[in-house]
């Protein structure tokens, strides 16, 4: 564990059990756990504002600074499945869209069910080189879910580029532990419930100026309004400048443990918690191969081993939890984790 953040594991969280599952839901940091209770509270004795907009805007703030945009790039949700429904709404019918073959459904579906839609999938390996003229849009993961590889974003752009193809990167399963800059790209969507130490009923889509003109916020209501208190009855006077436009009317329990999450996040530094989450990693790969097992090759701190799936309850029931996925046994590793957990996976493995 990085020294740095050693004494954050017991001040900052209380797991019960050695938690490697944060690739499908992050711990929530104590601060927010009390924040959360606070507001349900609020809301059940009739206290006024534990409904705040106001903390809404300071989490897309915050967001904005992890992924280096601004504010007015940020549009506030609550699955990224609705965010990717918007984009796949825009296309025209007859569009092009590639995808990564395997990838996480919520980044294809919404294109998949448009029926006057052509979507194209490619091995993540080589899906820059199957970027062609005829693509509009390119749909992929920074990080794929199941197993932790990582696309080369960059040669992807590029391609896309050249093609005069727009890009949506899904930054679900990288904004937290990965540096990550979503100015590069037209669209990102990010779920806020596992590596930003959220809950769900949060998610974040940035869009490029550019790109703000070509979607139509098809689930507008008064939130969206330039002067949200003015807007509650008739035909929206205007629309709010900027990604707020496409908002989302929020979930404000979910955002209120968001706050929290991106706090520690960005006092810690995601470079901080890069090094720790990926020193981890390190580890665990080091010693499944003293066992002879072979992960999917990478350097995430996501860590799948084909083959192993069925391990995974009778690891649950001796308070390991990891999970099972594509047929793998899927380990990930964040804050809250400790050399100690790691070290308890592999013994319950050798075992």
């Amino acid at each position: 564990m990085d020294l740095r953040l050693a004494p954050l594991a017991p001040a900052e969280f209380a797991p019960t059990t050695a938690y490697l599952n944060t690739a499908t839901s992050g711990l929530l940091p104590l601060a927010a756990v009390a924040e959360v209770r606070a507001t349900v509270e609020a809301a059940g004795s009739g206290v006024a504002g534990h409904d705040t907009f106001e903390q809404v805007d300071r989490v897309r703030a915050r967001f904005a600074r992890l992924v280096g945009v601004a504010p007015e790039r940020v549009s506030t949700g609550s699955a990224v499945s609705t965010h990717v429904g918007l984009v796949a709404a825009s296309l025209p019918a007859g569009a092009e869209v590639l995808c990564v073959e395997g990838d996480f459904a919520s980044v294809m579906n919404p294109f998949v069910v448009r029926d006057d839609l052509t979507v194209r999938f490619a091995p993540l390996e080589s899906v820059a080189d199957a970027v062609r003229p005829s693509t509009a849009l390119v749909a992929l993961s920074a990080v794929q879910s199941a197993d932790g590889r990582a696309a080369d974003l960059a040669a992807v752009r590029q391609a896309a580029t050249a093609a005069g193809a727009r890009m949506l990167v899904d930054a679900t399963q990288a904004a937290g532990w990965l540096p990550f800059e979503a100015s590069p790209y037209d669209f990102t969507v990010t779920a806020g419930y596992k590596w930003l130490l959220g809950t769900r009923g949060v998610s974040y889509l940035t869009v490029s100026e550019e790109a703000q003109q070509t979607l139509t916020p098809l689930h507008s209501g008064w939130v969206n309004a330039a002067a949200k208190w003015e807007a509650t009855y008739g035909p929206m006077p205007e629309l709010a400048p900027g990604a707020r436009r496409f908002d989302e009317s929020p979930a404000f329990f979910s955002y209120a443990a968001a706050e929290h999450g991106l706090d520690l996040l960005e006092r810690i530094g995601v470079e901080a918690v890069h090094a720790h989450d990926t020193a981890l990693a390190a580890r665990y790969r080091a010693g499944l191969d003293r066992l002879g097992l072979a992960p999917v090759p990478g350097s995430a701190p996501i860590v799948s081993v084909p083959g192993l799936a069925d391990r995974q309850p009778a690891l649950a029931s001796a308070g390991i939890q990891t999970a099972a996925r594509a047929g793998s046994l899927r380990a990930s590793f964040h804050l809250y984790t400790t050399e100690a957990d790691v070290d308890r996976l592999l013994d319950a493995l050798a075992g």
